[in-house]
């Protein structure tokens, strides 16, 4: 029999090693997704999370962040006794698929570290059963798959892996797990198989490569991404350096123009999975990939060409900066690596006082309200274009926007 826990536990062991699949870092930005769209697909899913805030908010029908169409199909998931809570590894289900949806990080020289996946395995591998389907679903160092099922047979354990890498954008990743083809992959023909039959149950098109392929596929798009950024972020520098306004030549450019319509503007490149991927990719290049770190000093160097810029302009020491949106992105609440906190490290030390706004984040304490923000501040920089800063009243001061998101006298570019 399969149950949901009342509010006073986050775990029932019978329930949950009954549960047909179990997402380990289910309460996480790549895990929330993935388990409701298996719950709309009708499986019984442990959420297997060592974060209880996450995991209490979830049970209790609320998102711990921003995921845009998640909250009915959260509430329809818990309704129907499809969801269970787990936040240990000893209460992993045995009976059906494992799903890990921890990677690879950088650590502080920019090389990956495997030790966390390794870490990971060791504490759920004496819970699994021989026989049973691991998937490794973030972004791993190229041959950690293959690796992770060696080292399973060298323990004498004999499960299926596979890897299947998240395609999605933070925020919208259920709406994108309905629609867009998942890559599947296994060490073995049958985990292959077994990968396929359960992501063909959430996504419209299942495409398959070898695992090393598929964690390429996984790399590739992220740098390609973040390459992208990086080119349209120098265009706007060299544009700038002439005094030319590159939003009106990007404009043009694209006007009709088939072949240059996916050309983005330019923007600040931030977030947790493209500056992390291309390093990885880096590295594995044995830093022989010129491309990712000549984009990883133009989108991180952004930030210092616009504080040189503000400086040359405007006596910053003696004014106080206001920063609007400390969000990595737009209309999101999500702060991991984001460029804004970088700009606000930066200006402390040049301005008189730096002030932070933003309408989503709510787990940064020293945010303002975004009022007190434009009423105390000079000089403000828009950091995340969230819509709602299209309508507000700047009274007049000066806002830097790179973005070319604002209109008004008082937007300089």
């Amino acid at each position: 029999m399969t149950i949901r826990p009342d509010a006073a536990t986050l775990r029932s062991p019978t329930a949950v090693r009954q549960a047909d699949v179990t997402v380990v870092g289910g309460a996480g930005h790549v895990g929330i997704p993935l388990v409701l769209a298996l719950a709309e697909a009708g499986l019984h899913v442990n959420v297997n999370d060592r974060n209880k805030t996450s995991l209490e908010l979830l049970q209790a029908g609320r998102l711990p962040f921003i995921e845009y169409g998640a909250q009915a199909v959260l509430n329809k998931a818990l309704q129907e006794g499809l969801l269970l809570f787990s936040d240990s590894p000893d209460c992993i289900s045995s009976c059906g698929p494992l799903i890990i949806t921890i990677g690879t990080p950088i650590d502080e020289f920019l090389n990956p570290v495997r030790k966390v996946v390794q870490d990971c395995i060791d504490s759920v591998l004496p819970f699994l059963a021989d026989g049973q389907l691991v998937v490794l679903r973030s972004t791993v160092f190229p041959g950690t798959t293959d690796w992770v099922a060696s080292y399973l047979r060298d323990r004498g354990r004999h499960l299926m892996v596979a890897f299947c890498p998240e395609r999605i954008v933070q925020g919208a990743g259920l709406k994108e797990l309905r629609e867009l083809p998942q890559i599947v992959s296994g060490t073995t023909p049958e985990a292959e198989r077994e990968a396929a039959k359960l992501f063909e149950r959430i996504a419209p098109e299942v495409i398959v490569l070898s695992p090393i392929e598929a964690e390429f596929a996984k790399l590739f798009t992220n740098a390609y991404r973040y390459i992208e950024f990086a080119a349209t972020n120098e265009f706007y520098l060299v544009a700038k350096s002439a005094g030319v306004d590159y939003r009106r030549v990007l404009k043009a450019m694209k006007h009709n123009y088939p072949r240059l319509k996916g050309v983005p503007g330019p923007g600040f490149t931030a977030g947790p999975c493209l500056v992390k991927d291309t390093m990885q990719l880096a590295a594995f290049a044995r830093n022989q990939f010129g491309f990712g770190h000549a984009a990883l000093l133009v989108n991180e160097g952004l930030v210092l060409h616009v504080v040189d810029d503000l400086k040359r302009r405007y006596d910053l020491p003696n004014m106080t900066v206001g920063l609007l949106g400390m969000a990595f992105k737009a209309e999101s609440d999500d702060t991991r690596a984001s460029l804004s906190y970088k700009f606000k490290k930066i200006l402390g030390t040049q301005a008189r006082a730096v002030l932070t706004t933003d309408p989503f984040v709510t787990t940064d304490p020293e945010l303002q309200g975004l009022d007190e923000v434009i009423s105390k501040s000079d000089l403000m920089i828009l950091c995340a274009p969230h819509r709602a800063y299209r309508e507000v009243d700047f009274l007049g001061k000066p806002v830097f926007d790179l973005w070319g998101h604002l209109e008004g006298g008082n937007v300089i570019r």
